[in-house]
């Protein structure tokens, strides 16, 4: 099934114009994720990686995160495009997210921009801001992507859109 992508309106982004291999852009928006009632995360300083068929994913500073809230799991996996990523496990106070955050540790040359950066999956998430928009996750289990009224789709994740 080929998908057939939903015209931007004026100010909105289709995924389907995003490039492959992705981009990275820095962003001035401000970034927020909460879990368990506490802001984990809160920057201006986010970098958005963009890929064909997917919402962005926002990195944030190492400097703009509650690190004390992070722990590393043993859990890594490989992207073809960005290298090997290792991951973390939130816990604030009683509730605790595993494998929920992710770094990357052996990076190709041409995303060594994420170096110092974590990615967070916006669904085990109490909320995820993009400003003052509280995102929706992408769909699925697997992809991390932020949905915001700006971006439209379909969205890689959705039932059927696997052999995309």
């Amino acid at each position: 099934m080929q998908p057939k992508p939903i015209p931007p309106s004026p100010g909105q982004e289709s995924v389907w114009d995003y490039p492959r291999p992705p981009r990275i852009e820095d962003t001035t928006k401000q970034i927020k994720i909460i879990f368990n009632g506490e802001v984990i995360a809160d920057t201006r300083r986010a970098k958005r990686v963009l890929e064909t068929s997917h919402p962005p994913n926002y990195f944030i500073p190492v400097d703009d995160i509650k690190m004390e809230y992070l722990t590393p799991s043993s859990h890594s996996t490989y992207c073809e495009w960005k290298g090997r990523a290792s991951y973390y496990t939130l816990r604030v106070g009683d509730r605790e997210a595993k494998n929920v955050a992710w770094y990357y540790t052996k990076i190709f040359p041409a995303y060594e921009e994420l170096i110092g950066y974590v990615g967070f999956y916006p669904r085990p998430m109490d909320a995820c801001y993009v400003d003052d928009e509280k995102v929706q996750p992408q769909p699925g289990d697997f992809y991390a992507g932020w949905i915001t009224r700006d971006i439209v789709g379909p969205f890689k994740g959705e039932p059927g859109t696997w052999g995309w």
